[in-house]
């Protein structure tokens, strides 16, 4: 029934815009779905379109504690300007922290790849968990051509490890369309993009990157790309296919 009912959702899915996307996942889910934020230039303009046709949906932030200045000055920027918007914030557990950095060290990710993904998911993946617990879907700013393990990205998707449905509205948009956006609508964006951050995280794991590489190589830049995601947006199809 779950796998018909996401087919169904897909099939319309196709045939609408970025917005027609967002009012379907709204229609379908109202208060049970929520949108996760990184304050990436995808995430600040599918805010700004929740903003005009689905301001009930809730907005949700994971703060890391390891997060750039410029990203809660952009994140205070959102709070003020979509004052219509329910933004709300998570953080992780303090005790896990705390025993984390006393056994493995403040900077730990950069010794392994099992160490960054303990991290992540102390950072991150709980507290998203806390996020989603009252939801039934969630929304994400992931596009196609970000990474390899996001190539074969729907617009409706199973999110097997939360047993969520997740929502892509900008699955298909290019860089460029995103920033055009932006552009003509005036939305806000981090001024670390001006400077070569294209995808911007924990402020430890980011750095700008240079004209022509790769969009995800400005993070876990010492790490092999198919190990490049934080435990958010695993996808099964891409791990099917290895």
């Amino acid at each position: 029934m779950q796998k018909e009912y996401i087919e169904k959702l897909n099939a319309q899915a196709l045939g609408l815009d970025a917005k027609g996307i967002i009012k379907l996942a709204f229609e379908q889910f109202g208060p049970k779905i929520t949108f996760a934020t990184s304050l990436g230039e995808e995430d600040q303009v599918i805010t700004d379109m929740i903003s005009q046709i689905a301001p009930g949906i809730d907005i949700f932030t994971l703060d890391t504690g390891r997060l750039f200045v410029e990203t809660y000055d952009l994140m205070a920027k959102n709070q003020k300007k979509y004052n219509q918007l329910n933004f709300k914030i998570y953080y992780p557990d303090t005790k896990h922290v705390e025993e984390m950095v006393r056994t493995k060290g403040i900077n730990l990710f950069y010794e392994s790849v099992e160490n960054r993904k303990l991290c992540c998911q102390i950072r991150k993946v709980e507290p998203l968990q806390r996020a989603l617990s009252d939801k039934e879907a969630w929304m994400v700013g992931l596009r196609r051509d970000q990474a390899v393990t996001r190539a074969t990205l729907d617009p409706v998707e199973w999110d097997e490890a939360n047993k969520k449905i997740k929502f892509n509205p900008l699955y298909n948009w290019s860089l460029e369309q995103v920033r055009q956006y932006i552009k003509d609508n005036n939305v806000d964006v981090s001024p670390l993009h001006a400077q070569g951050f294209v995808s911007i995280g924990c402020a430890p794991c980011t750095r700008a990157i240079s004209p022509g590489e790769d969009i995800r190589a400005g993070r876990w830049w010492w790490e092999e790309p198919l190990q490049k995601e934080c435990g958010l947006h695993n996808n099964p199809k891409w791990k099917n296919k290895k």
